[in-house]
């Protein structure tokens, strides 16, 4: 009998590709969709309605349960959300695996392993890391995902933004002082798919090899589709006014001692001419 995936969020960026991937893969996969349709033929799903969130998880009944929905600022989607998603699957014997976020932290550190304390400073990091914390008191054996961001297909918000930027479309500027790791969207969704079907529990750091700044990583993207990097307008925080973290980078080597997903560095995947 092929086993049941549900994929929440499955119109973002990551969830689509879990989805398509695990369904390549010989999952019978049920995606989630909010406000957006997808591609993938996803159910409607508001994860801030814990009876709805029940109510599909007993209909669905799953062997496996992937989190990947953001909810950008909003602590219902993201801290109610997940401990809805988290006690559903309990309920059912779901394996949980729930996609985090590095924003948990302030980068006064700079190198986080996974025995690092949240310490956010906005908004989205502390209820990113109140969903962690509802969780894992939940479901202990759940396998909590802290990631960095997520790129490489031509659709990662950041690649996006460096196009619009480019275009005029957008104001803003790329920081060149705020670092991160970021990963290829089909490395992190081939560690999610692993991940379902290991004992892993708790925290994993799962991001690539390559820390570089936001701008680095628009003139990467801008080299690998064609657009002059010249045109990306650049400021530090400090200039550009913005109490962000600065240098955030998750240490990853928990992640390559556990999993068979090579995760690479921006300077190999952007290398290569992206997808059509």
């Amino acid at each position: 009998m092929t086993e049941r995936m549900l994929v929440v969020g499955a119109s973002g960026h990551l969830g689509r590709k879990v989805a398509s991937r695990a369904m390549a893969a010989g999952w019978m996969v049920v995606g989630t969709r909010f406000s957006s349709a997808g591609e993938l033929g996803e159910v409607p799903l508001d994860i801030r309605d814990a009876t709805a969130v029940r109510d599909l998880v007993r209909r669905v009944f799953p062997s496996v349960v992937i989190h990947t929905a953001a909810g950008r600022e909003d602590w219902r989607v993201i801290a109610d959300g997940a401990a809805h998603v988290a006690a559903a699957a309990y309920a059912v014997g779901a394996r949980l695996v729930h996609v985090s976020s590095e924003a948990v932290f302030s980068g006064r550190d700079v190198e986080y392993d996974e025995t690092a304390m949240p310490d956010p400073t906005h908004l989205y990091g502390a209820a990113k890391a109140a969903a962690e914390t509802a969780v894992r008191a939940i479901d202990p054996s759940a396998a909590v995902v802290r990631t960095s961001l997520i790129l490489g297909d031509g659709r990662g918000d950041h690649e996006i933004l460096t196009h619009d930027l480019i275009a005029g479309r957008r104001t803003g500027v790329l920081l060149t002082d705020q670092v991160r790791k970021p990963i290829h969207v089909d490395d992190l969704s081939d560690a999610l798919l692993e991940l379902a079907l290991n004992d892993h529990h708790g925290i994993l750091n799962v991001a690539g090899a390559d820390p570089i700044s936001y701008y680095d990583l628009g003139v990467l993207v801008a080299r690998r589709d064609g657009l002059d990097p010249a045109l990306i307008p650049a400021a530090t925080t400090a200039e550009a006014g913005l109490p962000l973290p600065a240098d955030i980078r998750l240490s990853t080597t928990r992640a390559e001692a556990l999993l068979h997903t090579r995760l690479r560095g921006v300077q190999e995947f952007l290398a290569a001419t992206v997808p059509a």
